[in-house]
């Protein structure tokens, strides 16, 4: 994706910002105006701004919740408070929520003037691009794992539990390879599959990984159904075979469309594999994310978890575009002003 950088004049009342104009369309990096906070709003020097598959699709036009034409995107992002009644100038905070890159302006941009309810403190020492980050992979990968994928409750028979396996798709990716932690630490056999043998790196030691070349292993977990939870990230129409691995009374939980976003089921065999599809959408668990986040970030923090991205200027986004429209993306992605 060639992001147009046309009209970049340099003035200390304006900024840069990466603004969509038109639907499915790249963004043109311009200079702006640069914004003011009312009240009940912060000022943040952008440090860090994430892209992710959300603002993609907001990007089509195709979404339900579409913003004005034309609008900053970025849904996500850390820097340092300019100007609050709430925050301390200088603080690190992160920034999400209260319609931040769907029906307001968002973070790709060198400044933000949001709502303090969207800004939430970071540990002081944390990267900005940590910072910027951590709440997607983490928020989404617990929820998934644990609120909606009930990871630990698969029971043989009564008062009989046994190991949970767990399956995870596109495992090399940002919330993939949090998953494939947060399962591993809780005690689940953890199987990893990736697109290719290059990708083996990106996922964490604890779980045993498979390529998708690796057409006798894969023939295997399928003869097996050996999945009691599949945790798939990358959707596609392959993913009817992918519930195949799960066994008669496991769980599906979908949470990804990297590999495409249609997916035809033949009703009387899905019924037959009597597996459940579980869908996972943010949107809808905000007030659980804000719960965890606190805490999780702390794991990161701290090292216990730990969080793959790449980083790009704003200037060069094109780059981080392409990356991850292409799949090749190592983790989250994140421009810098």
């Amino acid at each position: 994706m060639k992001i147009d950088t046309a009209g970049m004049n340099n003035d200390c009342t304006s900024m840069l910002a990466l603004r969509v104009a038109n639907w499915n369309e790249a963004p043109r990096l311009e200079r702006i105006a640069r914004p003011t906070a009312a009240d009940g709003e912060t000022l943040v020097k952008i440090e860090a701004a994430t892209v992710s598959h959300l603002d993609l699709t907001v990007m089509t036009g195709k979404f339900d919740i579409q913003p004005k034409l034309p609008y900053v995107g970025g849904t996500d992002g850390a820097g340092i408070v300019v100007k609050s009644g709430r925050f301390t100038p200088g603080t690190l905070v992160a920034l999400r929520g209260a319609g931040i890159g769907l029906s307001r302006d968002g973070t790709w941009a060198e400044y933000a003037a949001v709502p303090d309810s969207a800004i939430r403190e970071v540990p002081q020492s944390l990267s900005p691009e940590l910072a910027a980050t951590v709440y997607s992979p983490l928020t989404t990968s617990y929820v998934a794992l644990h609120d909606i994928g009930q990871m630990g409750s698969w029971s043989t028979g009564p008062q009989k539990t046994s190991e949970e396996v767990v399956i995870v798709t596109g495992a090399s990716g940002a919330v993939g390879s949090v998953v494939v932690q947060m399962a591993s630490q809780a005690g689940a056999h953890v199987i990893a599959i990736v697109s290719s043998n290059a990708r083996r790196s990106s996922v964490p030691d604890a779980a045993e990984t498979i390529a998708l070349s690796d057409k006798d292993k894969v023939g295997g977990i399928a003869a097996a159904r050996a999945a009691t939870l599949l945790v798939d990230t990358i959707g596609g129409p392959q993913l009817r075979e992918r519930i195949g691995w799960v066994r008669p009374g496991g769980r599906a939980v979908l949470l990804g469309y990297t590999a495409g976003k249609e997916l035809i089921i033949d009703i009387p065999n899905w019924l037959l594999a009597s597996v459940a599809l579980l869908p996972v959408s943010m949107l809808f668990h905000e007030p659980r994310a804000r719960e965890l986040i606190g805490g999780l970030t702390e794991l990161v923090h701290h090292g216990t978890l730990r969080l793959n991205l790449e980083s790009h200027p704003l200037k060069r986004s094109s780059a981080a575009f392409e990356r991850l429209q292409q799949g090749v993306a190592r983790g989250k992605v994140v421009l810098r002003p």
